[in-house]
């Protein structure tokens, strides 16, 4: 497989997911496993928790809000009450015409007319030859404006039963109610003495007869004395183009008023019936949204308690919401991942710190035996080499301790620093040119193969070249002289590759997965604690944090097995465009 080849099947590979990590823990696992303050809470806990949760007041509030206004609006704007006002003053209208028809078709074609003598028409009979129903009263007023007849105090005859028609009786007591609410809420705040604005059904027919009396037909409304509002239309009696009287005619007191109450209660019913159900559905959204995220909340505070209160608490577990396709499931993965990535992090700080006391008590150790046995030796020749073993042992503590700083301290540097474009050919020339001449006085072959145009990438310049200067550095540390080290870079698509290669020792197969650990280090016997095993280990870091990978492998020709000794190591880096 070649290298490019190899560098494409790694980039394929998608990220691992940081929220399944946490294996075993989800929120639906046995109550063994569940934190028993936890437990505890959500037992105490009622379905919805409204004293607890102000997020489900808000929603139910809310959704009830756009209802309220809605309902007030249409209540207020009272469309209803206008369409049935303008219904009844036209029926009223047609009403007072025709029956000032009826006047009409008895008068004489000629001859003098007086309604109230009686000349030419007889009112009072006409009046008592018509049904007037219950609460309209009819007027007829002659030529002066005074009244001549009228239903007021007469015996009405029962109405005629008809087939089919229902009489509208649809209780009111919901819009009764809060009328009798507002009413005595207006009684009590108002400081205002009470204007009088009522009026009766006559004199409001009387204040249309002038008009009336003119060839008009007049119409008007006002409240009685109860509040209920009447309707008066007053219409001229002609005898071709003269006017010989008035008809007017007035509307039973209050029936708009009985009439919009009835589609007010209407409204109201439906409001009340979509309120119970808007509370049903806020309560259950509620309960989908609050709950889990309470859940979440007291996972979190939990934890942050438990770490409060002991030294080494249980892991913190996140309820595990991932399966709902919504941004709780979102949140639920995310924080997950994130305690998961944490607790990595906190074991990796602990296997560091375990690694650098291994590590630093190797050369302690033998500097203790060195210091111990340079007390007894008594030749000058042995107490010159224990010295130069002491003095091995220092710098390789000295070191030691420099790259377990410089590792310690790039995690928060690579977060820190700006990342800036820039031209990576040009930063690879200028280390292969250092390298090159150093290579030259130790009798190394020193191969470049860089492309001619600039390769742009974003990332941290100084980062990127301490690991190719590691890297480089590394081979030329296992090559001899007439040995070989190559450094070569390519363009791919949406990547740049950078590999070197040398002839040395190559690397042993076992080992290959190992080399980027931290403190591994497989060097010659010779090159016993030059080197901390650090090297490798912070490239790899530097590397992934660009968004790019690293491997090592041995060169081999197409037709060799594992078992042939290799021709040499490559390092390959494979950087993001």
């Amino acid at each position: 497989m070649s290298i490019a080849e190899r560098f494409r099947l790694l980039d394929r590979r998608k990220p691992a997911s940081r929220v399944d990590v946490v294996l075993g823990e989800d929120w639906v696992s046995p109550d063994g496993y569940i934190d028993q303050e936890l437990r505890a809470g959500r037992e105490r806990r009622s379905l919805i928790g409204l004293n607890r949760s102000p997020l489900a007041r808000k929603i139910i509030i809310f959704n009830l809000m756009a209802m309220v206004l809605l309902v007030a609006g249409v209540l207020y704007l009272n469309p209803f009450r206008d369409s049935l006002a303008i219904q009844r003053e036209t029926g009223l209208v047609s009403e007072a015409q025709l029956i000032a028809d009826v006047f009409e078709v008895q008068l004489p074609l000629s001859g003098p007319v007086n309604i109230a003598t009686s000349d030419g028409i007889d009112a009072h009979g006409t009046l008592d030859g018509m049904e007037i129903p219950e609460g309209v009263e009819l007027f007829v007023f002659d030529l002066t404006g005074a009244p001549v007849v009228s239903t007021l105090g007469a015996e009405r005859p029962q109405p005629e039963t008809v087939e089919g028609l229902k009489e509208d009786r649809r209780p009111t007591i919901i819009t009764d109610l809060l009328n009798g609410i507002w009413n005595g809420m207006s009684a009590l705040f108002s400081f205002q003495d009470p204007v009088e604005y009522s009026i009766s059904a006559r004199d409001l027919a009387e204040l249309l007869v002038a008009d009336a009396l003119d060839g008009e037909t007049r119409f008007s409304s006002a409240l009685d004395a109860a509040g209920g509002t009447i309707f008066a239309v007053a219409t001229p009696i002609r005898r071709g183009d003269d006017v010989v009287g008035v008809v007017a005619l007035t509307s039973a007191a209050s029936e708009i008023d009985r009439l919009v109450r009835v589609e007010r209660e209407q409204i109201l019913e439906m409001f009340f019936v979509a309120a119970f159900v808007s509370i049903g559905l806020s309560l259950l959204l509620a309960s989908t949204i609050a709950n889990p995220l309470s859940d979440l909340a007291a996972a979190a505070e939990l934890g942050r308690d438990k770490n409060a209160r002991k030294l080494n608490p249980g892991r913190v577990r996140i309820p595990d919401l991932t399966a709902r396709p919504d941004e709780i499931g979102r949140l639920s993965g995310a924080m997950r991942g994130m305690v998961a990535a944490l607790y990595d992090r906190i074991e990796s700080n602990e296997q560091f710190a375990a690694d650098v006391a291994h590590e630093i008590k190797n050369p302690l150790a033998s500097l203790r035996s060195a210091v111990g046995t340079l007390r007894m030796a008594k030749r000058e020749d042995h107490r010159e080499k224990l010295l130069d073993v002491i003095d091995h042992d220092v710098r390789r503590l000295d070191r030691l301790v420099s790259d377990i700083s410089n590792a310690s301290r790039l995690d928060s540097e690579l977060v820190r620093e700006e990342e800036e474009v820039f031209d990576l050919i040009k930063t690879l020339g200028g280390i292969t040119q250092y390298f090159g001449d150093e290579a030259k006085g130790k009798g190394i072959d020193f191969i470049t193969d860089l492309p001619p145009d600039a390769i742009k990438i974003t990332g941290l310049e100084a980062r990127l070249a301490q690991v190719f200067v590691n890297l480089i550095s590394n081979a030329m540390s296992f090559c001899e002289k007439g040995d070989a080290v190559r450094v070569w870079a390519r363009k791919r698509e949406n990547r740049v590759l950078v590999v070197v290669e040398d002839t040395g020792p190559g690397i042993p197969d076992q080992a290959l997965t190992k080399i980027f650990k931290r403190f591994y280090s497989e060097r010659p016997v010779g090159q016993f604690g030059n080197h901390s095993g650090l090297g490798l280990a912070i490239s790899k870091q530097i590397v992934e944090a660009h968004g790019g990978v690293i491997w090592a492998e041995n060169i081999r020709t197409a037709d060799s097995d594992l078992n042939t000794p290799p021709l040499g190591a490559r390092f390959v880096v494979g950087l993001p465009l």
